[in-house]
């Protein structure tokens, strides 16, 4: 590179304009800091950037599926004409029962507003994993609306956009990708925002808005940065909510969660031994030990769900509810699925002898953790605020997408122009760890270390990024002493 462009880089890194003699560089740590993190940054973007691109755009896709859905399962979701009073459910039950002969219900999902159908989820024979038929009925003539194939409350273009978006359709091997954009999202967001709040500017505006009087890199970088700035909490908040989700430092963050406390409860719906709450995960499984019973069989005394629903209303559980049906020994639970806020997400457990609440479960009274937790699960999917929660993740997931252009033209336009051959532009020269403080770099060390153990995809594969780096820098100091 000649002397020419290294000047033009140099100036291409900083908003004061050209003539103005450069400042000094900063004392303390941030001047030997800043290369490390520049470094990193570009190689950490360089390569995660497809992932992240892809993570942005199935997500984008994700957003809009609920509104998607809505019009294009409308005739199965809400009904031909609202009537004055709804039929039982059990009348309802028995229509979808008369659908869906082969299918054995499992839960009943009550019409949450007058205008929608109510739902009747069943287990059926040929069905895959995870996935059961809902059969929707008109509550008011217990007409069926239709039948579609779900998984959980996910309707089929959600559940195929869902699975896209966290494995793109690949299955297990796939999920490693969205692990490792989860993983780097949050490492490259808060560097780059680091990096972004550091730098020399002429004006202070121009750290929240784009520079529109720049042109060229320093134009595209002040877009870059600019957005960056105010896209970082969310990209951090969804790379943290992300990883809940994922194989491995999602196992790692259950078990974090449980040992402090954190763990989501359940209500106890065993008739066996009555009621009180086990403070269980009610996604863990269960294993015969010797020494146990087998659980008693389901009873033959049935009050019925519409019993069992008053008495959930009458316990205070009554917007937008799941009933779940008694079997293998357990009573009817009765959950509250409104997530929206504010929240419904109480639960009560009922025998289904007699009525009684055998147990009930407040969500004010769920650990903050398992609150925490479910706040933010709820905000990724676009839950928590309804339309305008999934608005913010799509306008979040195009800031991303932008991002990731901006930051290829910046790489491309950094380029040195007066060779030859096919080139790009390069990142931070080598060894900015050296000009660190020993007290900055055994602590950054330890807590890097740390971090690559809990969230491993990220620790992987930084290790590999720097064997590469490594190997690259010995291969480019032998051809430096071969000119020689």
């Amino acid at each position: 590179m000649s002397l020419d462009e290294v000047q033009d880089v140099r100036a291409a890194d900083s908003d004061v304009p050209d003539g103005r003699p450069p400042a000094p560089p900063r004392p303390g740590g941030w001047a030997a800091l800043r290369p490390l993190l520049l470094r990193l940054h570009f190689y950490a973007g360089l390569l995660t950037a497809p992932l992240l691109f892809l993570a942005a755009a199935t997500g984008l896709l994700y957003a809009g599926s609920w509104q998607a859905e809505k019009i294009l399962y409308s005739d199965q979701l809400t009904v031909a004409r609202v009537g004055e009073h709804a039929l039982p459910l059990s009348a309802q039950v028995q229509a979808a029962k008369a659908a869906a002969p082969q299918g054995k219900v499992v839960s009943v999902a009550p019409a949450p507003e007058a205008d929608a159908t109510t739902r009747v989820v069943m287990e059926n024979p040929g069905l895959e994993e995870g996935e059961t038929l809902t059969v929707f009925v008109d509550p008011y003539t217990a007409g069926v609306r239709g039948q579609l194939t779900t998984s959980g409350d996910a309707l089929p273009l959600r559940a195929w956009l869902s699975e896209f978006h966290s494995s793109l359709q690949l299955g297990e091997f796939g999920r490693n990708y969205s692990e490792l954009a989860a993983s780097w999202l949050w490492v490259i967001a808060l560097g780059g925002l680091a990096l972004w709040i550091g730098r020399r500017r002429s004006r202070r505006a121009l750290l929240v808005v784009p520079d529109r009087k720049a042109s060229g890199r320093r134009k595209t970088l002040s877009w870059h940065g600019a957005v960056g700035l105010w896209a970082a909490v969310g990209l951090v908040a969804l790379s943290a909510t992300g990883l809940t989700w994922s194989k491995y430092a999602g196992e790692n963050i259950g078990r974090l969660q449980d040992g402090l406390g954190g763990a989501t409860p359940s209500v106890s719906a065993d008739l066996s031994t009555g009621a009180g709450a086990d403070g269980s995960d009610e996604h863990a499984g269960h294993v015969m030990t010797e020494g146990m019973e087998m659980p008693p069989p389901a009873p033959t005394a049935d009050i019925g769900i519409d019993r069992a629903v008053e008495a959930a209303r009458a316990a205070g559980v009554g917007e937008y509810l799941q009933v779940t049906l008694p079997a293998g020994g357990k009573g009817y639970v009765i959950k509250e699925k409104d997530k929206q806020v504010p929240v419904h997400l109480d639960s009560v457990a009922v025998d289904p002898a007699d009525g009684r609440v055998m147990d009930e479960l407040r969500f004010a009274d769920y650990p903050l953790l398992a609150q925490l937790t479910r706040f933010g699960i709820d905000l990724h999917m676009g839950l928590t605020f309804g339309l305008a929660n999934q608005l913010a993740l799509a306008a979040l997931a195009v800031a991303v997408m932008f991002m990731v252009v901006w930051g290829y033209r910046m790489w491309w336009l950094r380029r040195p122009t007066k060779e030859r051959k096919l080139s790009a532009g390069r990142a931070q020269p080598r060894g900015a760890w050296r000009k660190l403080p020993v007290t900055v770099v055994l602590p950054a060390a330890a807590a890097t270390a740390v971090v690559g153990w809990f969230v491993p995809l990220l620790g992987i594969s930084l290790v590999a990024f720097l064997a590469v780096d490594v190997l690259l820098g010995f291969a480019a100091t032998r051809r430096a002493e071969a000119a020689l």
